[in-house]
């Protein structure tokens, strides 16, 4: 698949929200300014969850489809390991597909992609240990020393191999945010802070080689509990300490410009569990972020479903988009991550984009 050009611009998202608002009437709240100016919808695309088969393909080809014609939703997130690389894959060609159509432009839609875990390759005819063997170990991308846990690895051999792997796949010349996956759970546990520290360094070194080639946009951390438990956790990690390490390798104006982390009405933390400290200061996940200056996405907002069977209901809102509300509604996140592929789902949660997010007392009426 030939590379599009191109890349998310304040521009082109600024145009994608506009003709959301105008032409689809949708509030102005729906859309939040991101690092660098871009214009972004409170409401963005999973593609995490789904078997590596060609069903599941065509379910998440349609969905990120949908939703850019919906001109409700111009964020569509992946990683390399979901389904074993076909989730780029999906997403590369929906992508295409839409630019093609000119249903977007490439600058309208901002692309995100991780890499850290082993992501064998579900289309290739090697069992996943043998491609692991062929396609990193054989080959010297891959030290086995350097993996944790048999399944995460972030030397910058590996990451480099993986994140061509992932241009490749997404049919991208650049991709506009690359996450570090949940380096910190994976890699504190085994390796220590102090070694830790030195892998982050050496990583976000790769990523701004990225970013200087025009290779990404910006880089952040995907995350799951490390930034949400005590600071007495050995799965502890601070923000701020990340921030440091991006500024030594790419002084004021570095790249790392966003991160990700749970939250739900089932998973709250970072709204209201000082877990971080910056400057001094004892803050909530979301605060400390936005002190730090970076874009906030949450993941797992429904917690893969449970609450949108058994959670509350509001304001003539269903069980699923009350749990996406509430995330939306969080004071300094740009916007949740949602896993769709049901046409009945995408119609039910693309109509959120048509209500007002809750203003803070509403949204503390909900944490409470």
């Amino acid at each position: 698949m030939p590379r599009l050009s191109g890349a998310a611009s304040a521009e082109g998202t600024r145009r994608f929200a506009e003709r959301g608002r105008a032409g689809r009437r949708l509030p102005g709240s729906h859309f939040r300014v991101a690092p660098g100016g871009l214009e972004l919808s409170s409401i963005g695309l999973g593609t995490y969850i789904g078997a590596p088969d060609s069903d599941t393909d065509r379910a998440v080809e349609e969905a990120v489809g949908v939703c850019l014609a919906s001109g409700r939703v111009n964020v569509v997130d992946t990683a390399i390991n979901y389904r074993h690389q076909r989730a780029e894959r999906c997403v590369g060609r929906a992508v295409a597909r839409a630019i093609d159509r000119g249903v977007v432009g490439r600058d309208e839609v901002f692309v995100a992609s991780k890499n850290g875990y082993l992501a064998p390759d579900a289309e290739s005819r090697l069992s996943p240990s043998q491609w692991v063997e062929a396609e990193l170990l054989a080959r010297e991308v891959l030290d086995p020393a350097d993996v944790v846990d048999d399944c995460h690895a972030m030397s910058v051999p590996y990451l480099r191999d993986q994140f061509e792997r992932s241009r490749r796949n997404l049919g991208l010349e650049t991709v506009d945010l690359l996450y570090l996956h949940n380096a910190p759970d994976a890699q504190l546990p085994s390796v220590g802070p102090d070694e830790f520290r030195r892998r982050l360094r050496e990583a976000f070194g790769l990523y701004e080689e990225f970013r200087s080639k025009g290779w990404i946009g910006a880089y952040g951390l995907a995350t799951w509990d490390c930034l949400r438990v005590p600071r007495s956790s050995p799965a502890y990690f601070s923000l701020e300490t990340a921030v440091a390490e991006a500024r030594a390798v790419g002084g004021d104006a570095h790249g790392l410009r966003y991160v990700q982390f749970p939250f739900s009405l089932g998973m709250p933390e970072a709204s209201v569990a000082r877990t971080q400290t910056v400057n001094g200061d004892r803050l909530p996940l979301f605060d400390a972020a936005r002190r730090l200056g970076l874009g906030c996405f949450t993941s797992v907002p429904l917690l893969q479903g449970q609450l949108a069977r058994v959670g509350p209901v509001t304001d003539g809102l269903t069980a699923a988009q009350t749990a996406i509300q509430f995330a939306r509604s969080a004071p300094g996140t740009i916007g949740p991550l949602i896993g769709q592929k049901e046409p009945a789902h995408l119609s039910e949660n693309l109509e959120l984009a048509g209500v007002e997010p809750w203003d803070g007392r509403e949204f503390r009426n909900h944490l409470s």
